[in-house]
């Protein structure tokens, strides 16, 4: 699944090529959305929050997406054959004289007053990537979850919105930590900054670390050990967790 980094990193391309810019094309193939006309509305701007992407016209109004686990956008010269957006997954096309985005896979898709993002976002925890971010906030809600596995806590988006299950699992290898440790006996200040750093460094060169997610049964970077996957949370929102046993072993 997509997360913060990929809708940050996202949201910069929107805001190069569609900022200040009118609309010439929406094509939203949304059932509650498949009415909405878009054309001849400027984007203020785009933002994200989380693993959401919010782009802001200037008649008050808010295109919501969210990935969820296989969606993208991609942006392409108006013109071309790949802004056409023939494929049968694309769910939405905006385009401007010079650039086109086209959305595949697209998870959610809303388009609500802009004054009533709330209802979609408010639930959420602050913004992992957020300048500022608001760790004293974080820092309570994660406190409120007492000794539920860190792994768990990092990738619960009303406690912190962004981490997913890659940043989740590299930022915990880490710091060596066994991803099913009690929160309380987390330092979570570390935890989350480490998660920060990763996350922002991730959304400067487009790579993210590749020391221990999707490696199962390859050797650790650190000692070699076969790296190993366990579950975290409970069905159906189990996620897997990758982790070194030797690394990562759990603590007395």
């Amino acid at each position: 699944m997509p997360e913060g980094d990929v809708l940050r990193r996202t949201a910069d391309r929107f805001q190069l090529a569609f900022a200040g810019k009118t609309l010439v094309r929406s094509d939203l193939r949304w059932p509650s959305a498949a009415t909405v006309d878009l054309v001849g509305r400027a984007v203020v701007e785009t933002v994200s929050y989380g693993k959401h992407l919010l782009t802001r016209f200037d008649h008050g109004w808010t295109l919501h997406t969210h990935l969820r686990m296989d969606g993208y956008w991609r942006i392409w010269r108006t013109g071309t054959s790949a802004a056409a957006g023939r494929a049968t997954n694309v769910r939405a096309v905006l385009a401007t004289a010079e650039w086109t985005a086209v959305g595949h896979h697209l998870g959610m898709l809303d388009v609500v007053r802009t004054r009533d993002e709330r209802t979609l976002i408010g639930h959420l925890g602050p913004d992992i990537l957020a300048d500022p971010v608001d760790a004293d906030e974080i820092l309570r809600r994660w406190a409120a979850r007492g000794s539920t596995p860190v792994a768990e806590v990092m990738l619960d988006q009303t406690v912190v919105a962004g981490i997913g299950t890659l940043f989740a699992a590299e930022s915990l290898w880490a710091e060596q930590l066994w991803p099913w440790t009690p929160a309380d006996q987390v330092d979570a200040s570390r935890q989350l900054a480490v998660a920060r750093r990763q996350m922002r460094r991730s959304v400067i060169d487009g790579r993210s670390p590749e020391r221990v997610h999707a490696r199962t049964r390859q050797p650790c970077h650190r000692c070699g050990t076969p790296i190993a996957v366990g579950q975290a949370r409970k069905p159906p929102m189990e996620r897997p967790i990758f982790y070194c046993p030797r690394c990562q072993a759990a603590r007395d």
